[in-house]
């Protein structure tokens, strides 16, 4: 499941780049002078804002060696369910086709974990449990632009960010014997997105599609080193798409 989502995010990165690349092709060609929104908007050296938006997160998982070979298990499904995203803007101009920015935001999102049956479950509850995720998500990333058309201008985007997890349950005490699963508390990602520029009358409107990746092991051990919830997995890692809607 987890290899699945990683492949639908790249490819619909694929797609979106795509799309991206014709229409901007397309534009080109059929540029027609009109009224220029926001002129003097991209000389700005530094200006803020904020945005809004939703996301999706998964989990990729690594067993020990012999779990498909010996074991014959299958995979741990995710049940993913969708969250939400808001936060800050700070952006910094380079040149005309690079800006440096920094978004902290507050990233909201719940998955369910729906495990294989284990000879050693003995309820049925044994094989779900509830993962809530509240990050305080802190990118730095790099915005490289096309020539701006009229009042549209396409863009990607990528760089680092750093999560601290405030539901970690890292320092919990208790484990899945408990119900209670637990992940590290700050985790390091890469980020890989596109999007576009759209400038009102007013303000710069910009939609973007991001994938997020994580690049540590998330994943707490149980007390037990045998437990049937963790003792089956080598490392964990979050693998996510967000739609964020900015407003500078």
């Amino acid at each position: 499941m987890a290899k699945n989502l990683n492949i639908l995010i790249q490819l619909k990165l694929f797609i979106f780049a795509c799309l991206f690349a014709n229409t901007t092709y397309s534009q080109y060609p059929q540029v027609r002078e009109r009224l220029i929104n926001l002129p003097k908007f991209d000389n700005k050296f530094i200006h803020y804002g904020y945005f809004l938006g939703v996301n999706q997160y998964d989990f990729k998982f690594e067993y020990i060696p012999n779990y498909y070979s010996e074991l014959k298990y299958k995979d741990i499904a995710v049940a993913q369910k969708k969250g939400f995203s808001v936060g800050l803007i700070g952006d910094l101009r380079v040149n005309e086709y690079i800006n440096l920015r920094f978004e902290p935001g507050l990233f909201y999102n719940k998955r369910e974990l729906i495990f294989p049956e284990y000879s050693d479950f003995s309820r049925e509850s044994d094989q779900q449990r509830e993962i809530k995720s509240t990050f305080i998500h802190l990118p730095i990333l790099l915005k490289i632009s096309t020539k701006r058309i009229n009042n549209f201008k396409p863009f990607i985007i990528g760089g680092f960010s750093t999560d601290f997890n405030l539901s970690s349950n890292q320092k919990n005490l208790d484990d899945n014997a408990s119900n209670v699963f637990r992940t590290t508390s700050q985790n390091l990602n890469y980020e890989l997105g596109l999007g576009f520029d759209f400038y009102l009358y007013y303000f710069k409107f910009s939609p973007s599609l991001r994938g997020i990746f994580s690049m540590q092991n998330e994943l707490i051990p149980d007390n037990n080193p045998d437990s049937p919830w963790t003792g089956k997995i080598n490392n964990m890692f979050s693998r996510g798409v967000a739609l964020i809607i900015t407003f500078e």
